[in-house]
């Protein structure tokens, strides 16, 4: 088979797969926070996860830990990246829809860009300044017409969702300042791991009922942590090392739909009218504060604890 054509069927199928799991985890957290209570589930999701980080570490001889003078900041990672905002996330799934979750989600390209201007005083062109206006005006004209009719609840669900959008954010100029260099599994397998047993310690508390827990809640926490939690980390890895990073990038442009695609088809319910038409300059934001990547400066969202899925 041709190089150039074997390529582009790589760069396919790894988009595919990407997207794939970043629009159905949203699903995933909605069915397992039905059950389980969400602290107590992240924990179970990251005790899922980590066993397969760490054999992966392992298998590939990266260090489980940080160079020295930065296992402090591993701690960090361990509770700004992974115990904290993922918490947060599902937690905000109890309150608002898949849908509306993975919309919240997809604006970390825009969070990323103004966190860069914030904290590294990072160089940005005028069109990405525009994209940042752009989506985050519409967002909030999505969350403006999603909220308008509902309760206190679901603003709670809200800010919990964009608090860990906001806390990855941050996590990643972080990540980016201090820890260059540093292998995706070791910011994974042992952060993942100590996160997971924090959390299903902590989750404790909140005395979840075993009995009353779905199989269908089990096998999405499953579902979260094996293949979500380490095949999706790994799938993006793969493709930002195939891809030019612009290319990568799309792929926070094409969940979103995924999400609100199965939410209608599962629940047979989704996201008004409205806001589904303002997904267009939503996602044409989204696009703009992308497009120095096409230059080659895209930077890793996931991949690194600077944030994932």
């Amino acid at each position: 088979m041709n190089t150039k054509i074997y390529r582009n069927l790589l760069i396919m199928g790894l988009f595919s797969a990407v997207a794939l799991t970043w629009g159905t985890t949203w699903m995933a957290m909605k069915i397992t926070v039905a059950t389980v209570p969400p602290v107590f589930a992240t924990g179970l999701r990251f005790l899922c996860a980590a066993p397969l980080l760490l054999l992966l570490a392992r298998y590939k001889k990266a260090p489980l830990l940080f160079p020295a003078g930065l296992r402090g900041f591993q701690l960090c990672v361990m509770l700004f990246y992974f115990a904290i905002p993922f918490t947060l996330m599902i937690y905000g799934e109890r309150y608002t829809s898949s849908s509306l979750a993975a919309i919240i989600f997809a604006t970390m390209p825009a969070a990323v860009l103004a966190a860069s201007l914030l904290f590294l005083r990072e160089r940005t062109s005028l069109q990405q300044l525009l994209g940042l206006a752009i989506s985050l005006g519409a967002l909030s004209t999505i969350l403006w017409h999603e909220t308008r009719d509902s309760g206190e609840s679901q603003l709670q669900g809200i800010v919990a969702l964009v608090a860990a959008v906001l806390i990855h954010a941050v996590m990643y100029v972080q990540c980016k300042k201090r820890c260059a260099g540093i292998s995706v599994l070791s910011y994974n397998a042992l952060p993942c791991l100590g996160a997971g047993i924090v959390l299903t310690l902590a989750g404790l508390t909140e005395a979840p009922n075993y009995q009353a827990f779905s199989p269908q809640a089990l096998l999405a926490i499953a579902y979260l942590g094996a293949v979500a939690g380490v095949g999706g980390i790994l799938a993006y890895f793969a493709l930002q090392q195939t891809a030019k990073p612009f290319q990568a990038s799309l792929v926070f442009l094409v969940f979103p739909l995924i999400a609100v695609a199965l939410e209608s088809k599962i629940n047979g319910t989704s996201i008004s009218h409205e806001s589904l038409l303002l997904m267009l300059p939503f996602l044409l934001g989204i696009l703009l504060t992308l497009y120095r990547g096409a230059r080659g400066r895209q930077p890793d969202l996931v991949a690194k604890p600077a944030l994932r899925r």
